[in-house]
């Protein structure tokens, strides 16, 4: 019984990570959609002159699509590469060296 406990749990725990990765990516996508807009915007403002005076894009430009697309790579680099460098693997090695610490502290006592 107390296994089956412990695998709710753990089933419990996975299911609110797997939301949690999910919304990241909602997210991302959505920031994605609405920096496709503000290029669009940027590109016929600034290339073919059209005439956007209204208060947000009038001060769209270079420096703010610059920022932009830094804080966009950004979240990509956080969202989808972040999982190959700091991995399963990883995390099970970390763990293992806190845990190899932790037993070598309490050989010495």
């Amino acid at each position: 019984m107390a296994t089956n406990d412990y695998t709710t749990i753990e089933e419990k725990e996975l299911l609110e990570l797997a939301k949690k990765r999910v919304k990241k990516i909602k997210d991302f996508y959505i920031h994605l959609f609405i920096y496709a807009i503000g290029v669009t915007v940027f590109v016929l403002k600034t290339y073919f002159g059209v005439p956007f005076n209204f208060i947000p894009v009038r001060y769209i430009n270079w420096f703010v699509m610059s920022v932009w697309t830094f804080f966009l790579v950004v979240q990509a680099v956080q969202l989808f590469f972040n999982e190959v460098v700091f991995g399963k693997k990883w995390e099970q090695k970390k763990i293992q060296n806190f845990i190899e610490k932790d037993s070598n502290k309490k050989t010495w006592e």
